[in-house]
């Protein structure tokens, strides 16, 4: 068994086998794997693309599902204890936790593999179900100019993870103070999405909102970029906040479709930990 925890936990031949049991998956594979198994969700309300996906995601494998609110995971008692039970009957555990430390004390625990679907850190589902969605529509996707424009966030930093093990480039453009380390910067935004092929974006806090008032990803922008550029922002996405409302009907968009392959990649990701 694997956990799936950052990224980093992968190699690149192994999310490149992530990819490849995706393919399978959709055409038809792996359809009772699940089967007599039950996977343990830890998921706040508030979730929506990613519990959707793997509840069905699961349900599609033959699989079944025990779902609680991550708030259980602060009680009182020790995550050891309740991982220690838990071991007993989870065949799988997926957990959407802010704490990355957390989420890293379960993996330590757990006697079955420990999946994160999103702490304030990192998003490694998301951004491997972004590359996927790409790889599909783009065979040079690795060789493509991928541009962040937003703080630094869970969004952000993985795909900083993304590009290290996968070896595109990518450049941040942000205000002054934003910064993340171990990327190319930029500041002018006029000037960053030039020659870019890929512009990714993240949600605001309102504290940032002002700070970020002149990065507003518009047509007008991404027409500065290359032929065939794509936005891809991050949902849940605010428009007229990081993504005008025009660009998001336009002919750049792709979020809609990209998030598609939550399911298969999610799928993916779930056989893949239980079998390595």
């Amino acid at each position: 068994m694997k956990n799936l925890v950052e990224l980093k936990d992968l190699t690149r031949e192994e999310i490149l086998q992530v990819f490849e049991l995706a393919d399978r998956i959709k055409q038809g594979e792996y359809s009772h794997f699940l089967s007599g198994k039950t996977v343990v969700l830890f998921f706040p309300s508030s979730s929506v693309r990613t519990r959707v996906t793997y509840e069905k995601g699961i349900n599609l494998l033959g699989g079944h599902t025990i779902l609680f609110d991550s708030d259980v995971l602060e009680k009182k008692e020790k995550i050891e204890d309740v991982i220690g039970y838990l071991n007993n009957w989870a065949d799988a555990i997926v957990v959407r936790h802010g704490d990355i430390e957390l989420v890293k004390d379960m993996a330590k625990c757990a006697k079955v593999p420990v999946i994160n679907a999103m702490t304030k850190i990192n998003h490694p589902c998301e951004i491997l179900t972004d590359l996927y969605a790409l790889s599909k529509i783009r065979k040079d996707y690795l060789e493509g100019e991928y541009l962040y424009v937003g703080a630094s966030g869970n969004i952000g930093r993985t795909w900083i993870d993304a590009s290290d093990l996968l070896g595109f480039s990518i450049t941040q453009c942000c205000p002054s103070g934003y910064e993340m380390e171990s990327t190319n910067i930029a500041y002018d935004i006029a000037d960053a999405i030039m020659d870019k092929d890929i512009v990714l974006t993240d949600s605001l806090s309102k504290e940032q909102l002002q700070d970020f008032n002149d990065y507003q990803i518009t047509c007008e922008l991404m027409d500065k970029a290359n032929d065939n550029a794509l936005l891809n922002p991050c949902p849940p996405f605010f428009r007229g906040e990081e993504v005008a409302d025009d660009v998001i009907s336009s002919k750049y968009f792709v979020g809609y479709d990209f998030k598609k392959s939550l399911l298969e990649v999610q799928q993916a990701i779930i056989v893949f930990t239980m079998t390595n």
